[in-house]
């Protein structure tokens, strides 16, 4: 028997007959913010990303703007035309996201269309996200509820980022070192 297996055996043997206990959920989820898509821009902005506020027709030229020169992942589903680069010679990537979060400035994707892989979106030094309006919701709680526990899940703050010890961040580490969002209005 392995270490792990005897462990919840103990755990199995120590609650055995116990009764089940309901544990009460009472998240917050009827926050009311005036202005949710400029709360989740300061937020995305707090991680130093850079962050465009635009009607969605403008969209496509910022996008244009935000790419051009690069050598980018376009993950099938992402409304544009195929990929310009594979993972090994790619600039960046460009995606879409399952939900965004304005409490605290996080991007959530679930790798589904226009998302890419997890690969896709942790490993080019430069992240460009799209992100309409209605994919942002106020509070972790309300994202959890749009979101499939079953589909892997990619949970962005900000560019990628680590300090050592004495505090110096260094950027690009865990994923791409420069995140770029538009949110399209």
């Amino acid at each position: 028997m392995s270490a792990r297996e005897e462990i919840l055996a103990r755990i199995g043997k120590a609650v055995a007959g116990a009764a089940d206990v309901e544990i009460p959920r009472h998240y917050r989820t009827d926050q009311q913010v005036e202005d949710i898509v400029g709360l989740f821009a300061e937020r995305v902005d707090d991680y130093r990303a850079i962050v465009h506020v635009l009607p969605a027709a403008e969209v496509p030229a910022k996008i244009d703007e935000a790419v051009a020169g690069r050598r980018m992942i376009v993950p099938d589903g992402f409304d544009r035309e195929g990929g310009w680069a594979d993972l090994d010679t790619a600039d960046g990537v460009i995606t879409s996201c399952a939900v965004a979060i304005a409490e605290t400035g996080t991007i959530v994707l679930d790798h589904g269309p226009g998302q890419g892989t997890r690969a896709q979106t942790l490993v080019p030094d430069y992240h460009l996200c799209v992100v309409r309006a209605d994919q942002i919701v106020a509070g972790v709680p309300e994202a959890i509820a749009r979101l499939d526990p079953a589909r892997p899940l990619t949970w962005i703050s900000g560019p990628s980022a680590t300090s050592d010890i004495e505090l110096n961040r260094v950027e690009g580490v865990h994923g791409p070192r420069t995140l770029e969002v538009i949110i399209s209005t």
